[in-house]
């Protein structure tokens, strides 16, 4: 992070890498250079050649404006016109390409997954899947250009991202063995167990078709009447209902490749594997308040909080783990099928063994060029990584392909800049929309002798990929499922008994509120017999908060099923890097004392955000970050009150409405929300000097979670302690119901 003269550390978010003048600029200079943290695709050719340019040569290039042909223009304010005040006039080549341009900016959003937002960064192998997969992307210390894409699945490009939704955790690997794609999420289970059902999921959680709302939201009908119909759906579904389904950060999110893959070793021998993300700071949601709060306070929240801490030097970093299973006839493991993207194996019975390390410090220079045309594809394999028959995954090998050439416009997608291999490419493909490889020779086609034979086929021994000769038995062809396709309400289960008390009571809450905005009484009535299925203890919650009868399960709640304690959030410790701490100052704030917390915030690579009665400097360099006004609950992780927080000139209902909120007197509204709201989120709080009055009038200092003292830097440390459990959990009531 950087810092002032004053050496104060300054928070990210700098919009431009040189401070803006007051007056227009008028002497021409070069466009200026990326900022540290902002990085763009590796300069390849279309057909993988090093280039050697740096990064900056696909970028704008001048000091001059110009036409998109170069030609250097002298004005593009007005149009040119027979006479000032004349119609334009058809000759102006400026303006219409410039217009013409502009009109096609967009392009068509992903039908799913169309909100999102993506990061460069480094995978590191740990050497340690050498033994069971030939790829060279996991040698010990190798190192790998990724780009990752987080989205979520419902909502449009323009929705908010607080979505309760499954999000997308989509890695592309450029290897020097060509593009590996892991598209995955950070659920390990899918709604669907065929591709062919696919439309359907996403037409019944996408907005209702006459009226188009709601956005990004499964609180309706058309979800719920699907997924209750089709009870394969019910995992995936409360994991939704979960406080997975509304994560802290894609920096705190779990990622899963879904389905079962097959690595191939040195030599021809297999394996079965489940790819895990796991995060280094931990898996960590928030509540639903926060969540509401955010998406009308915040709709970038995600986005935002991903470029900040990339641009502040806490980077995000993700172990890549594999489960491992022995690639037999059946394809399952005790009893669960391998094949089932509805089913997940618990990593007590078969656990998670870390295979690299990938770290995020690189964000977009263009957000358009990159996150928006970044096009991944499971078919993107390479040597010693394969696909299973798993017919989730089967279908996306078909979809995701498909789905490319018809939004960026042809079958040349693979040519941007982000989408290009970084191994050498000589595939025979010729023309087609949007063809900016020059392609030499007059023979691209097999065998031929025009071209001295080129390309040839890879031998074996090359590292050719090779897919794998996998047996098929025996069959005619129908539209079926294996039997043991048919369980869905076991595992489900599991997840449900997996949660604490608090993560049963916030999921019990998601399902009554969502069926809550279910018009249809039956559809309620239906997934409430599902719930119970589950656990009738909470189909019974549900039922009631809903005002229905309890209803009778619709099969019998499976026995003798095993809690997995990986599939809670709660009851860990984690790393506290890259948390955001809102210190509260009024008029009599001690400005030393507040440096010296400042430093340890920012040492402990924390971001510390200082919030005021106004902008502007406090004192020695320290500058107001946010103000009563603009500060809001939802973008702290912990918040210190560093003084008295009397009320500020602005505190009136006329000037901003949450002026208006009933609080102490002596003590600024909105200074009082801010820690109401901290408290019901069950955050940590901490206090020094004045500051302890403030919470002592509130009546919060005597709850868990709150630490109160009279040295800013020892409080501090007291609540990095609370940080490292995401919450107080204490702190959240339960009623025994669900225990």
């Amino acid at each position: 992070m950087s810092t002032n003269e004053n050496n104060i550390p300054q928070v990210p978010g700098v919009p431009g890498v040189e401070p803006a003048s007051v007056e227009e600029p008028t002497s021409p200079q070069p466009p200026l250079p990326p900022k540290d943290d902002q990085s763009g695709p590796e300069t390849v050719t279309p057909t993988g050649a090093e280039t050697g340019a740096p990064k900056t040569a696909n970028a704008q290039q001048g000091e001059y404006l110009t036409t998109a042909h170069g030609a250097r223009l002298s004005n593009s304010d007005q149009s040119l016109k027979a006479g000032a005040r004349g119609p334009i006039l058809l000759q102006d080549h400026h303006f219409r390409e410039k217009i013409s341009h502009f009109d096609h900016e967009r392009i068509p959003e992903r039908v799913v997954h169309a909100r999102g937002t993506g990061a460069h960064g480094t995978f590191r192998g740990y050497g340690t899947a050498s033994k069971i997969s030939r790829a060279g992307v996991f040698a010990k210390d190798k190192e790998t250009p990724v780009f990752v894409r987080f989205s979520t699945v419902l909502g449009s490009r323009g929705s908010g991202d607080l979505a309760r939704d499954t999000r997308g955790f989509a890695t592309k690997f450029y290897t020097d063995e060509g593009t590996w794609d892991l598209v995955g999420n950070n659920m390990p289970v899918f709604f669907i167990q065929d591709a062919i059902k696919f439309p359907d999921v996403i037409h019944a959680g996408k907005p209702h078709p006459d009226r188009e709302i709601p956005q990004a939201q499964s609180a309706h009908d058309t979800f719920w009447d699907f997924v209750s119909l089709h009870t394969e759906a019910q995992h995936h579904t409360i994991w939704n209902m979960s406080d997975r389904g509304i994560p802290r950060s894609f920096r705190m999110m779990e990622g899963f490749g879904v389905h079962t893959f097959r690595l191939i070793a040195e030599g021809g021998k297999t394996v079965l594997v489940k790819f895990h993300w796991k995060p280094k700071l931990g898996t960590h949601s928030v509540t639903w308040e926060e969540a509401q709060l955010i998406n009308g306070a915040d709709p970038d929240f995600h986005r935002r909080d991903l470029a900040d801490a990339i641009e502040a030097g806490a980077f995000p970093q993700w172990e890549l783990g594999v489960q491992v299973f022995e690639d037999n006839e059946d394809q399952t493991f005790q009893g669960i099928d391998l094949l089932d993207p509805t089913k997940l194996v618990p990593e007590e019975l078969v656990p998670v063994e870390p295979i690299g390390l990938m770290t995020l410090d690189k964000n977009t220079t263009n957000f358009f060029a990159e996150t928006e045309q970044v096009a991944f594809n499971p078919n993107n394999l390479v040597p010693g990584i394969d696909v299973t028959n798993d017919p989730l995954l089967q279908g996306r090998l078909f979809s995701y392909l498909d789905t490319q050439i018809s939004r960026l416009g042809g079958p040349n997608w693979n040519q941007l800049p982000i989408n290009r291999s970084h191994a050498p490419v000589n595939d025979m493909l010729r023309d087609g929309m949007h063809q900016t490889a020059v392609h030499g020779g007059v023979a691209p086609y097999r065998p031929n002798s025009l071209d001295g034979g080129n390309p040839f086929e890879t031998p074996a021994d090359e590292r050719a990929f090779i897919d794998f000769p996998q047996p098929v038995a025996e069959s005619v062809k129908e539209r079926k499922r294996p039997q043991s396709f048919e369980d869905h309400f076991s595992q489900p289960r599991l997840f449900w008994l997996s949660l604490s008390e608090v993560e049963r009571e916030h999921t019990a809450q998601a399902f009554t509120f969502e069926l809550g905005k279910c018009w249809d009484e039956n559809i309620r009535i239906r997934q409430v017999r599902n719930l119970a299925a589950i656990d009738p203890d909470l189909g019974r919650a549900v039922a009631q908060g809903l005002g229905i009868p309890e209803q009778e399960p619709a099969e019998t709640p499976a026995k003798d099923v095993e809690p997995s304690a990986a599939l809670s959030q709660v009851g860990k410790t984690w790393p506290t890097e890259g948390r955001q701490i809102g210190i509260v100052v009024g008029s009599d704030v001690d400005v030393a004392a507040l440096k010296n917390l400042i430093i340890a915030v920012e040492e402990a690579d924390m971001v510390p955000l200082v919030i005021a009665p106004t902008g502007g400097e406090i004192g020695e360099g320290i500058v107001a970050h946010r103000t009563y006004l603009t500060a809001r609950s939802i973008e702290f992780d912990a918040v210190l009150v560093a003084s008295n927080a009397a009320p500020g000139d602005d505190a009136h209902h006329g000037l901003d409405a949450k002026a208006a909120a009933a609080g102490p007197e002596g003590l600024d509204p909105r200074v009082a929300l801010l820690l109401q709201e901290v408290w019901r989120q069950a955050k940590a709080v901490g206090s020094w000097g004045s500051g302890n009055d403030v919470l002592s009038t509130l009546k919060l200092d005597d709850s868990a979670g709150v630490e109160s003292g009279s040295d800013p830097v020892e409080v501090f440390k007291t609540i990095m302690e609370l940080l490292s459990q995401h919450r107080a959990w204490d702190r959240f009531p339960t009623t025994g119901r669900l225990a």
